[in-house]
C-alpha cells in the first residue's frame, strides 16, 4: 500500500514531465508519380513494341527520380512496386539489409537513485553516432538470465529542447520499480546525442538508432536477451512498429496514442486541427504508400503481440489511427490488445495509472 501511495504521488509530482510535444513532421508523402489518366500513364511506357514490362519514369525533375516497370497497358506490377518502395531508405527492405550492432552501454554520470533501482546516464554507439540514453537497473539478485528489458520510444519533441533526464520519466519509474530494465533513446540530434534529427517518419535515422538500443542493451551481462519489449509514444510508436518488422527478437510491444496508421491513411487524415483537407491520393500512389508503410507487412510480426492504448480526445493523433492499426493486426491473423480511454488526451493524464498497470501486466505475460 505504501509503495502504492508513493507511485501515485510520484505521478502527480512529475505529471508535467511526461508531456510530450507533437509535429506532423515533413513525412515521406512526396509521392513520386503524378495523378495521371491509364492513357497518360501509357503514353509515358518505354518499349511498347516489345512483348512483357515496359518503363514509366516519374515526372521529369523531381528529386529522386526512378523508373518503374510497367506493363504495355502502363499498369505497375506489385513486383515492380515492391522494387521501387525497397529503393527507399526507410523502407523495411533497406533496413533490414543494414546490420545494429550496438555497443557497451558507457555510463556518462550517475543521477539520484529510484526507490529499487539505479539510474544513469549512459551512451551507445549507433551508425557511427555517439547517441545518449537514460538508463535504469534494478537493485537485487536478477532472475535466472537476467532482468528482461524494455526499449522506450519517446514521442516528438522539439530536438532542440529535449533533455534526457526530462519528459517520460513517470512511465520508466513504473516500469524499473516493476523490475525492468529500462532505457530511453535519445535518438540522434537531440540533447547531446551527435547527428542530425530528421523526423521519424521518412528518414531511418531515428530506427536506427532503436534498432542500436535494442542491441546495446542485449549486449549487457545484466539482462536476458530473450526478454526484450517496447513501448513507444506517439512517434515512437511508430518506430516500434517498424523495429519489431526488423529486430525478430523484440518479442512484444505496447504503443500509446502512436502514428501507426498506414502511410497512405497518414498521408491524406494526419493535418492539424483547423488545416485544409489534402488532396486525395490516385490508386498508383495510394498502392506505393500503402507499400511503403510497417502496416503492410504485420504477418512477419510473426505472432509476437502488440498492446494499443489511445484517448479518443486526442487533438495530437487521431483515435482512428489506433483503430487502423488494430484493424490492420487483426487482419493479418496477429494478438492485439486495444485500449480505448473515453475523453483522454494525447498522454492519457485521466488514465495514466491504469494505462501503466495494464502495459506492466502485458509485459510480465509475454516477455
Amino acid at each position: 500500500m505504501r509503495g502504492s501511495l508513493r507511485l501515485v504521488v510520484l505521478l502527480a509530482v512529475l505529471g508535467a514531465g511526461y508531456v510530450a510535444l507533437f509535429q506532423p513532421q515533413r513525412l515521406p508523402f512526396a509521392v513520386p508519380w503524378e495523378a495521371v489518366s491509364v492513357e497518360e500513364l501509357r503514353d509515358r511506357v518505354v518499349g511498347l513494341g516489345n512483348p512483357g514490362a515496359g518503363e514509366t519514369t516519374p515526372p521529369t525533375g523531381e528529386s529522386g527520380s526512378t523508373t518503374i516497370q510497367s506493363d504495355p497497358f502502363g499498369r505497375v506490377t506489385d513486383a515492380a512496386l515492391q522494387a521501387a518502395v525497397a529503393r527507399q531508405p526507410i523502407s523495411l527492405a533497406a533496413l533490414r539489409a543494414r546490420t545494429y550492432p550496438g555497443s557497451a552501454l558507457t555510463v556518462v554520470r550517475t543521477l539520484a537513485a529510484g526507490s529499487n533501482y539505479t539510474r544513469q546516464v549512459v551512451s551507445y554507439q549507433s551508425d557511427g553516432l555517439t547517441i545518449y540514453a537514460l538508463l535504469t537497473v534494478p537493485r537485487g539478485t536478477p532472475p535466472a538470465g537476467g532482468w528482461p528489458a524494455i526499449v522506450f520510444n519517446h514521442g516528438y519533441i522539439p530536438p532542440a529542447e529535449y533533455r534526457t533526464t526530462e519528459r517520460y520519466v513517470a512511465y520508466q519509474d513504473a516500469f524499473a520499480r516493476a523490475g525492468y530494465v529500462t532505457l530511453k533513446s535519445d535518438y540522434r540530434g537531440h540533447g547531446s546525442s551527435q547527428g542530425t534529427a530528421r523526423g521519424g517518419y521518412d528518414d531511418p535515422g531515428y530506427t536506427i538508432d532503436v534498432l542500436n538500443a535494442a542491441a546495446s542493451v542485449k549486449k549487457d551481462s545484466r539482462v536476458n536477451a530473450r526478454r526484450l519489449g517496447m513501448w513507444g509514444h506517439s512517434m515512437g510508436g511508430q518506430l516500434t512498429l517498424r523495429a519489431m518488422l526488423v529486430d525478430p527478437d523484440i518479442r512484444a510491444a505496447s504503443l500509446w496514442a502512436g502514428v501507426v496508421a498506414s502511410y497512405d491513411v497518414l498521408a491524406t487524415d494526419w493535418r492539424a486541427e483547423g488545416a485544409e483537407a489534402r488532396p486525395a491520393l490516385d490508386s498508383l500512389n495510394r498502392r506505393y504508400l500503402r507499400a511503403l508503410s510497417p502496416n503492410a507487412a504485420l504477418k512477419e510480426l510473426r505472432g509476437r503481440p502488440i498492446q494499443l492504448h489511445h484517448g479518443t480526445a486526442d487533438k495530437d493523433v487521431p483515435y482512428s489511427f489506433q483503430k487502423n492499426l488494430a484493424d490492420d493486426l487483426r487482419a493479418a491473423g496477429q494478438p492485439v490488445e486495444a485500449y480505448r480511454y473515453v475523453g483522454d488526451n494525447h498522454n492519457l493524464s485521466e488514465n495514466l495509472r491504469t494505462a501503466l498497470s495494464r502495459s506492466v501486466a502485458f509485459f510480465r505475460a509475454n516477455l
